[in-house]
């Protein structure tokens, strides 16, 4: 039984390695489809919010709602059956053993929240693909932000030397990464254009897929310059300035959290260290008087 039972965990976690990786080769892959509606899985309105949230993080093919229900599903189906596994193989009463073994109330304390562990494998593989997809759309984000003020500096840069705004993101397509988010957008904000999309449109279309905030502010800024007309080339030095001007205030603010960020590894790792090293001979040699006076007694 136990045999049968450890089979069935290894043929779903290889079911489930196999579906996330299958969706993470159809992210990189993917160009951008309307997704269709999952039948008897989803609502409308889920189903719709499900897509865009899969499409922000980069997961475009039109069976990625479903691939991401199957995979929560396969999921939760892996972390029961690896909980029963863990309580029925008897892992977690051997670990509880070892853990109560520690002398004083520690050991009893560990003991218990060993007993947690089922439950708590149960979580983690559950919410495994939610944190597959929530690390893909921050890597999104990170890749994009660095992508952005260099690519703003260029276009604003070829927009002073006489080009306009499609010719501009058109070089700047050709000289990035294809394999890098923002100039993927690029290309598909090029393919809208010559399907026949207005420019304010595609550029709306543009900040929607990426849902970034510097993105969305340097295209609120290009369609108010092409509304009203203002010039192009200061609108694009101006934005490339102010977006170096957020990155060193953003720096300056991580450089500020981090006196307070180390306070926890401080107290937690090196002062019991320093407490061992200066009040250990102190509380040894106390002990030793203590211990004569006793015995005097």
């Amino acid at each position: 039984m136990e045999i049968l039972l450890l089979l069935a965990l290894l043929l779903a976690a290889a079911w489930v390695v196999r579906t996330l990786s299958r969706a993470a080769t159809n992210r990189r892959a993917a160009e951008l489809v309307e997704l269709p509606a999952l039948a008897g899985l989803l609502d409308d309105e889920d189903q719709g919010r499900l897509a865009r949230w899969l499409q922000r993080a980069g997961y475009r093919k039109a069976s990625a709602p479903a691939q991401f229900v199957a995979a929560c599903v396969a999921a939760c189906a892996l972390g029961l059956a690896g909980a029963f596994a863990m309580a029925r193989l008897g892992i977690v009463a051997a670990m509880a053993d070892a853990l109560q073994a520690i002398p004083g109330a520690v050991g009893e304390t560990l003991g218990y929240a060993a007993q947690g562990g089922p439950y708590l494998f149960f979580l983690i593989a559950a919410t495994a693909p939610w944190m597959v997809v929530r690390a893909a759309r921050r890597t999104r984000v990170e890749a994009v932000e660095q992508d952005l003020p260099a690519a703003l500096e260029l276009m604003a840069t070829l927009a002073e030397a006489g080009l306009a705004l499609d010719s501009a993101i058109a070089r700047i397509s050709e000289s990035e990464q294809h394999a890098r988010p923002l100039a993927r957008e690029f290309q598909i904000y090029q393919r809208d254009l010559l399907g026949g999309i207005t420019r304010l449109e595609a550029l709306r279309a543009f900040a929607s897929r990426l849902d970034v905030t510097s993105v969305t502010i340097f295209v609120s800024a290009l369609i108010q310059s092409e509304q009203v007309g203002a010039s192009l080339a200061e609108t694009l030095r101006s934005q490339a300035d102010d977006l170096r001007d957020r990155r060193k205030l953003r720096a300056l603010v991580l450089a500020q959290a981090l006196p307070v960020k180390l306070t926890f590894p401080l107290i937690a790792c090196f002062l019991p260290g320093i407490f061992y090293v200066i009040l250990g001979p102190v509380l040894n040699q106390l002990v030793d008087v203590v211990d004569a006076v006793i015995r005097r007694k």
